[in-house]
């Protein structure tokens, strides 16, 4: 992980410890004198797929798990704080560190669609550090408030907003089949920055996203839980695999980078496999290079291991020992 990153983790970390403490003061603030009030602290582990403009799988690409390959998994791990003023709110701060990846070479080649993404044949992957701050509701605990319903098994929402910091590599294989991977935002391989193409932005590294899913929560003691959690990750942002809209002319490389990066730029910008078009070099420039109508993102399905801080014990919470679940 290089100095960067470390400085972002702390940035994140200090962040949120400053958000959950807010959280936290304001919560009990809120309920003072009432002793629902519970505080849980806890890990998470769990697989992560991308979703952008790289990989797929047969016809067009689609949103979502349509296009997921499994071959591309990534594992996820985090922590997290959740503050629950009552039995149907909690308010959630974690912070995760994973792993993104994507790759043409594994589109399966059952029809014609999909040939033409697997011709491209570029690939990308990302180490993907992210902090977010998110509401858990669970609606059936909001609708039978004040009935005595006190189940083990816990339907709930997420939604909240987040931070993210990721950094896109791209690979090239030489002759004696060694593959080296570089960081692809210095290299403009779309033309970010360049004055011809005033429209397309330099990215940031770091940026927005909004977290939201939906989890089962059960409760094995009055201390523990475990919970399995699908969390989708809504971004703001095309350019997480380095791909969004077309090619351009290789000369602007020469313009713009240094010789070693103009070098690179053009080879790793198109690395065009003809199987489509036996006899393809390059893609002309402006042609299709991704797909600027859809954002990227990603999403995880986590088992999350929860543990209750403090000792406050209410009735429901003995009652829910000694009998058999109830739904």
């Amino acid at each position: 992980m290089n100095n960067r990153l470390h400085s972002v983790m702390a940035i994140f970390g200090l962040t949120l410890m400053g958000l959950i403490a807010q959280l936290s003061a304001t919560a009990q603030s809120i309920i003072f004198g009432n002793d629902k009030r519970r505080i849980e602290v806890g890990i998470n582990v769990g697989p992560s797929f991308f979703l952008g403009d790289l990989g797929g799988n047969r016809g067009t690409g689609q949103r979502f798990i349509k296009d997921v390959n499994l071959s591309m998994t990534k594992i996820m791990k985090g922590a997290f704080v959740t503050v629950y003023p009552n039995e149907w709110l909690g308010i959630r701060g974690a912070i995760l560190y994973g792993k993104l990846e994507g790759n043409d070479a594994v589109i399966d080649t059952k029809g014609r669609q999909e040939l033409y993404r697997k011709q491209r044949n570029l690939d990308f992957r990302t180490n993907l550090l992210e902090g977010y701050v998110a509401a858990e509701v669970f609606p059936l605990s909001l609708i039978f408030k004040n009935t005595g319903y006190d189940p083990r098994v816990l339907p709930y929402g997420v939604i909240g907003v987040g931070m993210y910091h990721y950094n896109p590599q791209g690979s090239l294989t030489d002759g004696n089949g060694v593959k080296t991977w570089y960081d692809l935002k210095p290299l403009h391989l779309e033309g970010q920055g360049f004055d011809e193409y005033p429209d397309r932005k330099e990215y940031d590294l770091t940026q927005i996203n909004i977290p939201m899913g939906v989890g089962v929560k059960y409760l094995i003691n009055e201390k523990v839980n475990i919970s399995f959690e699908l969390l989708l990750r809504k971004s703001f942002n095309d350019y997480v695999d380095d791909v969004s809209t077309t090619y351009i002319d290789p000369a602007l490389y020469d313009k713009y980078l240094s010789p070693q990066d103009a070098l690179i730029a053009r080879q790793i910008s198109d690395k065009v496999d003809p199987i489509v078009n036996p006899a393809m070099t390059r893609y002309a420039p402006g042609e299709k290079r991704g797909n600027p109508n859809q954002n990227d993102s990603w999403f995880t399905t986590f088992i999350k291991f929860g543990v209750k801080l403090g000792s406050n014990e209410n009735k429901n919470q003995l009652n829910r020992m000694r009998c058999p679940v109830r739904f």
